[in-house]
């Protein structure tokens, strides 16, 4: 449990500094400069990736049940995740309508993810990990939006092509992940 926890403190951390110090991020990227501080960034992201997925992997097995979820669960997670990983394909597709609406489809994806795995993983490691990302994803969303808000950051109209392209590789992603992705992935099958 100690990597796991070490992995998202390092991982979630680095990606919580615009929510918690936009200022001080600010500054440090004039001080530094763009491209020393995206290195930097980077390398610390992955190396908080690493840790939080050896970390998971060994506390997985190893962690107490704290609740046992029923088998519909993996139904609705599997449903929950198809929304999940469209609103996440809207961060990166230009002009679609959901990215226009949420401002900030990614916080809003990761957050269905997260439901998605806590209501149908039932382990401490499980409610770490995924507990930790849904926190963050709130935190991220609402600083967000109201830095936006305060701004006055108007988001770009979706259009239906736009809109199209982020369903289609959305849905995609996650046939791709129910029919063996995450099975190669996480070594777990996701409806069993």
């Amino acid at each position: 449990m100690i990597y796991l926890g070490l992995g998202l403190i390092i991982f979630l951390g680095v990606h919580s500094l615009r929510i918690v110090s936009d200022g001080w991020r600010t500054r440090a990227i004039a001080r530094v400069g763009l491209q020393p501080w995206k290195g930097v960034y980077a390398l610390a992201s992955v190396v908080g990736f690493v840790l939080l997925v050896w970390g998971y992997g060994e506390a997985r097995h190893a962690s107490a049940a704290l609740y046992n979820p029923p088998l519909f669960t993996r139904h609705v997670a599997v449903l929950l995740m198809l929304i999940s990983l469209v609103l996440v394909a809207a961060t990166y597709v230009p002009r679609n309508h959901f990215k226009a609406a949420l401002g900030h489809p990614m916080y809003a994806g990761i957050k269905v993810w997260a439901v998605a795995h806590l209501i149908s993983n039932g382990r401490l490691a499980d409610v770490i990990l995924f507990g930790a990302f849904l926190i963050w994803a709130i935190a991220g969303f609402v600083v967000s939006r109201k830095r936006d808000r305060a701004a006055g950051t108007a988001y770009p109209a979706g259009d239906a092509l736009g809109t199209v392209l982020t369903v289609t590789i959305g849905v995609g992603v996650w046939a791709a992940l129910v029919s063996g992705l995450h099975l190669w992935l996480i070594g777990v099958a996701p409806l069993g």
